[in-house]
Order: structure tokens, then C-alpha cells, then sequence
């Protein structure tokens, strides 16, 4: 063939077109396997039982179907035909893809043929490396079309649909239905034999070492056969293995072809055709050769080199693997850092191929590996650092370019003996190029584009590898050698990026997935590999790179891989180093309470009994020795290692890999691995007071992290406190609001209301009655003051309003009960309120009231729930003033201008902010506020303000019936009674105050109103004769005292004015002498 027509042929363009269209049409099988594979994603119709005789005919008869004469068989596909053909195009013209993508190749490869091209990768790269791409993934794209069980059905069900569609078959179905390699193999062989060298040779040889030779340290690293020193083994392997497959003719006659063959079948057990397709390396071989004549001698090696490979290969890569980690720490050039992904890419592959297909071996160790993450962190290393230095790159390789390989370049092109005028111009061309270089296009942030070059250099390699060409490449070597090296510094410019997928794609743990999370919890588990764990989520960036524009229905589908396993690795690492803070945390919260005044009351008792424990020199048997608080920070000896040391440890690892990086792109998604730390810290953040102490040890440690995590601690602290203010958090979990909200109602205050626990007044706190036989809970532990300012310190503004609306809403339920009570008696109620003075009517009027008990119980409860709010009010306004004492003051200073004049829109608008603060207020607006919110029936406002006055009414004439109760007894020691019904004063008071202001009405007129007939009721109680309903007239009397101490609307003198002063005087003599009384009784018992 003449020079002419080597280059009309375009070979080089032709080889770069078919190559990158055999890749899509591989993809394209590829995804036509994976869906027809899964039932999931399976045509529908080729599941339906009523396809079944249509699917065995087609099988049958394929590829010669009788579409007309066969209605009986495929009656079914008749009648789906439309459906059939809008599900199937897809699949049939991949088919046809792949027919003619088949046709293609052979034009190309009967051309070079034709051409007698030489083949050598050490000279013509790119020309022989696209020739055996070629013809491997043309081989895996058969092999691969081998696999789909269903492609004649595909095929013959869509021809059949197509034709009952528009009267004929499908043009292309006919051809459907029938559907010079050693010598580039044998230029690899040196280059694989010394790829394929042991750990301890690479380390003889000080492989990806500059300081192994000091005198050539400040030399450019450099090599004759520049792209092969990146050039993937499992690339050749392939070449190599399917390569002989097809032109196995020459091992038995060629020696140096058997050498080669022999090392690569002793490599591996498998290799890729496409993803996790893989071909079974020695079985695939052993099967063709046993069925050729003359091949016996070969397949006894390759039995030999099976058990080879399995008695040695484990260990050979793991040596490789371990020399690569120490070895990669240390690179100076971007040619070595390429060579160092290459190597870690071809060892982390081969690793994941047999670790998914090597099922059973004596020997599993061999194919797990504990520090692979290390090796993976490496690679993520090495590429960061060369895109960080890009530019570094640029500048040196422009100079390079310009002032050393153009000048090299034009040397040798001279020195030609021959050079046609194609090739002239082509070589020209490139020196001319390179000349133009200058420093001046890197700094100005200028796109290089060296791809046409690069093209150029392609052809050229064609036009000079053809027989009859008048320069042959294979006769100047030093041409090729700078061309390449060149090629390479292009790239140095151009195509970095490009450079590093090339060399460090792991893409293939997209398809790999069992193996991936395998080997991260394999790394988690090791603490020395947590802080190259981030390794795992970075590689979830690669998997963009295995997407190709031929099969975009795949992209969705990787998208979701790429992001769900990125999202599930940083999750685990975030869960991971949250729940070591967290361990830390309790630690020091452990610490911390060790320092709580209550663990000192045995060391004052020691010291307190100081003489008493030197008499007694040995302690009792029950009490051991308990270390004082910082004992734990004395160490005899340095190697003792405890828990703290470990958490500290591990914490150390996972924050220096959450704080590898500060972000990265998955998908066009960008990932910010401290995020994920910060909110597990924000969702995981008993006793008010020492759940406060430990909050604050935990804050105080997680300051202290802020430098070590990278993470904005004080967001996460304001985030994590701010939502446990609320009543659920960002994840719809239940806060310490709601927590303690439920626990002060359903359990203390509903206790207080059954009368376990009292309101004492004295200790200003609810305390715990004690009975006889039961476990003793000590409500004061929880409600003293000290507790109420830990728990409006901890629930903040926020968390005490939600607890005030929540306590309202038991008051209005009670209040609800009471107005229906009051509705039921409202006749009496009504002669009650006129004639209260009366005593004969009286004694008639007050046994027909019915639930006066249920009144005082029902009152009592919402006094309970009022005085516990009151203070809880008393803490906040503690921690209010402490945290805001500039706000405080104006807001005290406010209130005070409210007057009883004060219009009540303003006077309840000052109070709301008040109350916000913690400060007490005449009116209480939350409860007001909640009252109003029950005016949804129809009742008129007439008959709530008349319902809301004999409300009081029964109260006042229920009073005498709470002497009969033996618990209604003032205790002098609590200031209180023994069945809470001091707190009924709290109660009328501050009911009484929201329900008038709501009706308008006057406040101080009502409540004179019930002083007046709660004093006449009790008046009347002195002169009963039965001492059963008179047992505690003196307890029942104080209240009255209460009732005006507890209002600013009534004074000591209306009292006066009613209830003579001198009966509380003895009153409060006669309960003194009856308390002093018992107290002696009990002691003397």
C-alpha cells in the first residue's frame, strides 16, 4: 500500500473515534446485562406468563421467525406490539451499535493489515496502545454480548413488533442474526517484566527515589518511554491475556510470546472486561486450549501458573502494597507522583477484583488488607498536592517545553536523512509551537490547548509505522523519545486533570460496592487508620469519571451511589467522633461532679471526727476509701495507659480526618465533612442543677476542641442548647424542655396533688411526706431554688414559656370543671350571695350545694400548679438578671408606672414583658391569656362574669368544710399544711385577678366580697357544736392571714373590718402550742 494512501486511511483518527465508540457500546452492554439481569428493572413483558409461548417460539425459530404464518405463537406480541417496540428501540439499536461498531473494526484492522504496520509501545505509543485497545475491547464487547441471556429475544421480539408495525422487518436484522497482535504484544514485554517486579526489587532498585542517587538529585526526571512508565498493568494484562487468546498460534512457535504469556497468566486470577465483568483468566484459557489439538503442553502451564498464582500472588501484591506506603511519602517530581497513583491504582484494582471473585482460598488474609485506607488516603495526597501546585507545574514544564525540547526537537528533525513534505510540515509544526512558549501565558491565567499537537503527533506515528513509509519511526528511536517526552510536558500543561483520572481512577469501587464498605469498616476498626479514613468519601468523587455520553441513563444511577455512600461514610466517621466527644464529655462531666457540694459531706465528717478516726484505726467493713477529686491525674508510671488516654487517642485520629479537608465535590455536589460532625454534636448534646453542671463540663471541653475538630464549636453550642429550648428538636426528638415539662407535671405536681408532696413555704421548695414501707423520693431535690435557676438556666426564655403555657393548660382544665360546678349550683350560688349574713337561711342553703369538696380539691390543684410556676418565675428572673442585668432594670423600673388606672391593653402589655423576664406581676397575663382562649362556647360575657363572682362565693362557704380534714393542720416547721391548701390562696388571688381583668370588672370590690363571706362562713364555724367539724377551725382560720398577704389588692385593715385580728392572734397561738405539743409527744415516744 502506497505512503498516499496511509494517510487518506486517517488511521490515527479512526483508531481514536472506534476506541471511544467501543467504550460507549461496551457501557452500552454493560447496562443492557445489568437490567436484564435484575427482575426489578426487566422489560415487564418478558416477565407476563402470557408472553411465555411467544419468548420459547421466538428462542426457537431465531433468526428465521415467520412473523405472518406464526399468529398462534405470537399472538401476544401482536397486541403489546406498540409497547413492546417503545421499551425495546433502546435495546435494539444498542445491537445495532455493536454490528456496527463490528464492521468498523474489521475495515480498520484489514487496513492496518494491509499497511503491515510496525507496532512497538516503547516508540509509537499512542498508535500501538490504541491498536490493542482496540482489538481488547472489541473482544469484550463479544464477550460481553455473550452474556446477555436474553438478546435474541430482544432482537427477535423487537423485528416481530417492528414488522406487524409497518409491514417489514427491520433492514438491519438480517445481519443481526449472523453476528497482527503478537508483535505489539511482544514490544511489551520488557516494559512488563519490569512492572511486575517484587516489593524487594523495587526497594534494591530505590524505585520513586531522587535521594538514591544525591549527584543526579537536581536533574529533570526523565525516561525514554515516558507514557509507559504510568501505563496501567491491568491494561497489558489485558492486552496480553486476550491478545494470545486471539492469536494463540504464536506460543507454540514463538518463544519470547510464551515468555510473556507465562508471567501474566502467574499475575492474576482475574481480570476486567468492563467494571465488574471479569474474565476468569486461566479458566477461560484452559477451556479454549483443551479444545485445540497441539495445545497440551500449554495448558499444563496453565495449570502451573494457576497454582502460582495462588500459593504466591497474595503476598507478592501485599509486599508491593506495604513498600508503596512508605515509599509514595516521599516524591519530588510530577513524573514520579504519576508513576506512585499508577502503582497504588494497579495494587488497590487488583486488590478489589479478587477480594469480590475469591471466594473460598486456604489463604483469605492474602486478599483483605487492614491498611488499605492508608493507601487510598496517599493517592487522594499525591493528586491534591499536584492540583494545589499547578501552577508550579505549568511554569517549570512551559520552560521545559520551550527552551529544551524545541531546540532537542529541531536538532533531530535536521538531522533526518529523509523527511516527505506531510511529515515535514507535521514536525514543523511542532517546533514552532513549542518556541512560542512563554512564562508571561501561566501567570496570565491563559488556556493552554496542546491536544492538536498531540493529534498530530498520533498521525505522525501512522504515517511512519506503514511499510512502505520513506521514514520509519522504528529507525529513529531518539524522534519517537522526544516526542513522547514532549507529549508528556504538553500534558503537564493542558491536561492535568485529565492526567489524574488517567492515572489514579478508582471508579471501579463504584461497582464494587461489598468490597468499598468492607474495607472502611475494616478501617474503622483499626484505630491507627482512623485518620486516613476521609480516604473512603473522597473516592466517592471518582465515580463521576466511569460515566460515558452513550448510555446517559446511566448517570442517575451512579449519581445515587456516589452520594449515598459519601453521606454514609462521613455520617459513621461524624457518628464515630461524636460519640467519642461525647465519652469525653461524660468523663469530664464524671469529674465535674465529683466537685458537687453533696460528695463533701464525708470529707467535713472526717475532718469533723478527726480525733475519733485516729482512735479507730481501722475503718468499718461497707466503707471503702473514696479518692479525692483529681486523684486520677497521678501516674506512677507513664505506660499506663487509661480510658481517657484511648478516647483522647482515637478522638486525635478521627479529627484529623474530618478536618482533612474542608470540602469536595461529589457530582456536582459539595460535601462539608465538618457539617456532619456538627449536627451529631447538635442532636446529642437529672436534677436540673447537675445536668447544668455537666452541660457546662461538655461545653467547656467542646471549647476547647474548636481548634482540634475545625469546627464552629459556638454554633454548635448555641444550636445544640437553642433547640433543647424548644419542644422538639431538628430531628423531631424530644428536648430537656419538653422532658422536664412532663416529668415537674405528670410526676411532682401530680404527686403535690395527691398529697404525697407539699409546698413548703419556709424551705421554699416542694418536699416529700414520708410513709411508711415506700421508697422515699425527695422532691426538694428537684424544686428548691437552687433547682429552679438550673432549670431556667438549662430551658432558657424559650423553654420556661413553653412550660408556663403547659402549666396554664391544666389550670384552664380545672377552671373548666370548676365554672360547670358552679353552673350546676349556680340557684343556690345565687340565694347564697344575698343572704350569706343569714344564718337560719344559711343553714338550709349550704347542705343543698353539691361538689363543695371538689371545689376545694379542684382550687387546691391549680394553687399547686401556680405556686410551682411562681417559682420557677423566681429562678428565671434570677438567671435574667444575672445574664441581662442592663435589661432588667428598665423592665422592673416599667412596671412600676402601672397604676390601676393604666389602661388594660398596656398594663397587660408591660406585664407579658415582665413575665418574659421572670418578674411577678398582680396580673398574671399567661393565665390570662389562657382563660381567654376558653371563651369558645356561647355563653354570653354577662353569664362568665356572674359564673366567675359565685366562683368565689363557693369557695368563701366552702372553707369550714376543709376543718374537718385531719391534713388541714398549720405547720409552724413548714409554714404550711399537710394537704396543700395553703396554696389555695394563690389560687383565688391570681384566678380571681385574670378572670375580672378579662371581664373589665374591678379586682380589689370582688375579693372584698369574698373575704367578707369567707369570714362570715368561718365566724359561723365557731359556734358549731360538733368538735368533728370544728378540728381544725384554728388551722382553717390562718388562711385568711394568707389570703391578704398573698394579694396587693386587699390590706390587713379590710381584713380587720370582718375578721377580728385578735382571732388569728389565737389562732395562731393555739396551733403553736398544739405543734410544740406533738413535737414533744413524738420525742418522748
Amino acid at each position: 500500500m502506497s505512503l498516499t494512501s496511509a494517510y487518506q486511511h486517517k488511521l490515527a483518527e479512526k483508531l481514536t473515534i472506534l476506541n471511544d465508540r467501543g467504550q460507549g457500546v461496551l457501557i452500552r452492554m454493560y447496562n443492557i446485562k445489568k437490567t436484564c439481569s435484575d427482575p426489578k428493572s426487566k422489560p415487564p413483558f418478558l416477565l407476563e406468563k402470557s408472553m411465555e409461548s411467544s419468548i420459547k417460539y421466538i428462542n426457537k425459530k431465531f433468526p428465521n421467525i415467520d412473523v405472518r404464518n406464526s399468529t398462534q405463537h405470537l399472538g401476544p406480541v401482536h397486541r403489546e406490539k406498540a409497547e413492546i417496540i417503545r421499551f425495546l428501540t433502546n435495546y435494539y439499536q444498542s445491537f445495532v451499535d455493536v454490528m456496527e461498531f463490528r464492521d468498523h473494526v474489521y475495515e480498520l484492522l484489514n487496513t492496518i493489515d494491509a499497511c503491515q504496520c510496525h507496532f512497538d509501545i516503547n516508540l509509537n505509543f499512542d498508535f500501538t496502545r490504541n491498536y490493542l485497545d482496540l482489538i481488547v475491547t472489541y473482544t469484550s464487547v463479544i464477550l460481553l454480548l455473550s452474556r446477555i441471556e436474553d438478546r435474541r429475544v430482544l432482537i427477535g421480539m423487537y423485528n416481530c413488533a417492528h414488522e406487524m408495525l409497518h409491514g417489514h422487518s427491520d433492514p438491519s436484522f438480517a445481519r443481526l442474526g449472523q453476528m497482527a497482535v503478537s508483535g505489539a504484544l511482544l514490544s511489551l514485554h520488557f516494559l512488563f517484566v519490569r512492572r511486575n517486579q517484587g516489593a524487594e526489587q523495587w526497594r534494591s532498585a530505590q524505585l520513586l527515589s531522587l535521594t538514591s542517587t544525591p549527584p543526579t538529585m537536581i536533574n529533570p526526571a526523565s525516561s525514554d518511554t515516558m507514557a509507559c512508565e504510568y501505563l496501567s498493568v491491568e491494561v497489558m494484562e489485558r492486552w496480553i491475556i486476550i491478545g494470545f487468546l486471539l492469536c494463540h498460534g504464536c506460543l507454540n512457535s514463538n518463544s519470547q510470546c510464551q515468555k510473556l504469556w507465562k508471567l501474566c497468566l502467574q499475575g492474576s486470577l482475574y481480570i476486567s472486561l468492563i467494571r465488574e465483568d471479569v474474565l476468569q483468566v486461566h479458566k477461560v484459557t484452559e477451556d479454549l486450549f483443551s479444545s485445540l489439538k497441539g495445545y497440551g503442553k500449554r495448558v499444563a502451564d496453565i495449570k502451573e501458573s494457576k497454582e502460582h498464582v495462588i500459593a504466591n500472588s497474595g503476598q507478592f501484591h501485599c509486599q508491593r502494597r506495604q513498600f508503596l506506603r512508605m515509599a509514595v511519602k516521599e516524591l519530588e517530581t510530577a513524573l514520579f507522583a504519576f508513576m506512585a497513583l499508577s502503582f497504588i491504582r494497579d495494587e488497590v484494582t487488583w486488590l478489589v477484583r479478587h477480594t469480590e471473585n475469591v471466594t473460598k482460598t486456604k489463604t483469605p488474609e492474602d486478599y483483605a488488607d487492614s491498611s488499605i485506607a492508608e493507601l487510598l488516603f496517599l493517592l487522594e495526597e499525591i493528586r491534591a498536592l499536584v492540583q494545589r501546585h499547578i501552577k508550579v507545574i505549568q511554569q517549570y514544564h512551559l520552560q521545559y517545553l520551550a527552551r529544551f525540547d524545541a531546540l532537542v526537537l529541531s536538532d533531530i528533525i535536521q538531522n533526518l536523512s529523509v523527511c516527505p513534505e506531510e511529515e515535514s510540515i507535521i514536525m514543523s509544526s511542532f517546533v514552532s509551537t513549542l518556541s512560542s512558549l512563554n512564562l508571561k501565558q501561566v501567570d496570565n491565567g491563559e488556556k493552554f490547548e496542546f491536544s492538536g499537537l498531540r493529534l498530530d503527533w498520533f498521525r505522525l506515528q501512522a504515517y511512519t509505522s506503514v511499510a512502505k513509509a520513506p521514514l520509519h519511526l522504528h529507525e529513529n528511536p531518539d524522534l519517537a523519545k522526544v516526542m513522547n517526552l514532549i507529549v508528556f510536558h504538553s500534558r503537564m500543561l493542558d491536561s492535568v486533570e485529565n492526567m489524574l483520572v488517567e492515572t489514579s481512577d478508582l471508579s471501579t469501587f463504584c461497582f464494587h460496592l461489598r468490597a468499598f464498605e468492607k474495607m472502611f469498616a475494616m478501617t474503622l476498626e483499626e484505630p491507627t487508620m482512623l485518620r486516613y479514613a476521609i480516604a473512603f468519601p473522597l473516592i466517592c468523587a471518582h465515580f463521576v469519571h466511569c460515566t460515558h455520553e452513550m448510555c446517559p441513563e446511566e448517570y442517575p444511577h451512579l449519581k445515587n451511589h456516589g452520594l449515598h455512600h459519601c453521606n454514609s461514610f462521613l455520617e459513621e466517621l461524624a457518628k464515630q467522633t461524636s460519640n467519642c466527644v461525647l465519652e469525653i464529655c461524660a468523663e469530664q462531666r464524671n469529674l465535674s461532679e465529683q466537685l458537687l457540694p453533696k460528695h463533701c459531706a464525708t470529707t467535713i465528717s472526717k475532718a469533723k471526727n478527726k480525733k475519733t478516726m485516729k482512735q479507730r484505726q481501722t475503718p468499718r467493713k461497707g466503707e471503702p476509701e473514696r479518692d479525692k477529686p483529681g486523684a486520677e491525674s497521678h501516674r506512677k508510671n507513664r505506660s499506663i495507659v487509661t480510658n481517657m488516654d484511648k478516647l483522647h487517642l482515637n478522638l486525635t485520629e478521627l479529627a484529623l480526618t474530618m478536618n482533612h479537608v474542608y470540602s469536595f465535590s461529589v457530582f456536582e455536589h459539595t460535601i462539608f465533612p465538618s457539617e456532619y460532625l456538627s449536627s451529631h454534636l447538635e442532636a446529642r448534646l437529672n436534677r436540673p442543677s447537675e445536668l447544668l453542671a455537666g452541660v457546662k463540663a461538655y461545653i467547656s471541653f467542646i471549647q476547647s476542641l474548636g481548634q482540634c475538630l475545625g469546627v464552629d464549636v459556638t454554633r454548635v453550642i448555641r444550636n445544640a442548647l437553642l433547640q433543647q429550648t424548644q419542644p422538639l428538636d431538628s430531628c423531631g426528638e424530644q428536648t430537656i424542655t419538653t422532658l422536664y415539662t412532663n416529668w415537674y407535671l405528670e410526676s411532682l405536681l401530680r404527686q403535690a396533688s395527691s398529697g404525697t408532696i407539699i409546698l413548703s413555704p419556709a424551705m421554699q421548695a416542694f418536699i416529700s411526706l414520708p410513709r411508711d414501707g415506700e421508697q422515699n423520693f425527695s422532691a426538694e431535690e428537684f424544686s428548691d431554688i437552687s433547682e429552679m435557676r438550673a432549670l431556667a438556666e438549662l430551658l432558657g426564655p424559650y423553654g420556661m414559656k413553653f412550660l408556663s403555657e403547659n402549666l396554664m393548660w391544666h389550670v384552664t382544665s380545672q377552671i373548666v370543671e370548676l365554672k360547670k360546678l358552679v353552673v350546676e349550683n349556680m340557684d343556690v350560688l345565687v340565694q347564697i350571695r344575698s343572704n350569706f349574713s343569714k344564718v337560719d337561711l344559711m343553714a338550709s342553703l349550704l347542705p343543698q350545694l353539691m361538689g363543695a369538696d371538689n371545689v376545694l380539691k379542684r382550687m387546691t390543684i391549680i394553687g399547686v400548679i401556680l405556686s410551682f410556676r411562681a417559682m420557677a418565675q423566681e429562678g428565671l428572673q434570677e438567671v435574667f438578671s444575672s445574664h441581662c442585668p442592663f435589661l432588667m432594670g428598665p423592665i422592673e423600673c416599667l412596671k412600676e408606672f402601672v397604676t390601676p388606672d393604666t389602661d388594660i391593653k398596656v398594663t397587660l402589655s408591660v406585664f407579658e414583658l415582665a413575665s418574659a423576664a421572670g418578674v411577678g406581676c398582680d396580673i398574671d397575663p399567661a393565665l390570662v391569656a389562657a382563660i381567654a382562649n376558653l371563651k369558645a362556647d356561647t355563653s354570653s360575657p354577662e353569664e362568665e362574669y356572674k359564673v366567675a363572682c359565685l366562683l368565689l362565693i363557693f369557695l368563701a362557704v366552702s372553707l369550714p368544710l376543709l376543718a374537718t380534714d385531719p391534713s388541714s393542720f398549720y405547720s409552724i416547721e413548714k409554714d404550711g399544711y399537710n394537704n396543700n391548701i395553703h396554696c389555695l390562696t394563690k389560687a383565688i388571688i391570681q384566678v380571681s385577678a385574670a378572670l375580672f381583668t378579662l371581664y373589665n370588672k374591678n379586682i380589689e370590690t370582688h375579693l372584698k366580697e369574698f373575704l367578707v363571706v369567707a369570714s362570715v362562713s368561718l365566724l359561723q364555724l365557731g359556734q358549731e357544736t360538733d368538735k368533728l367539724k370544728t378540728r381544725n377551725r384554728e388551722s382553717i382560720s390562718l388562711l385568711m392571714r394568707l389570703v391578704v398577704e398573698e394579694s396587693s389588692f386587699l390590706t390587713l385593715d379590710m381584713l380587720e373590718s370582718c375578721f377580728p385580728y385578735v382571732l388569728l392572734r389565737n389562732a395562731y397561738r393555739e396551733v403553736s402550742r398544739a405543734f410544740h405539743l406533738n413535737r414533744v409527744s413524738s420525742s418522748n415516744h
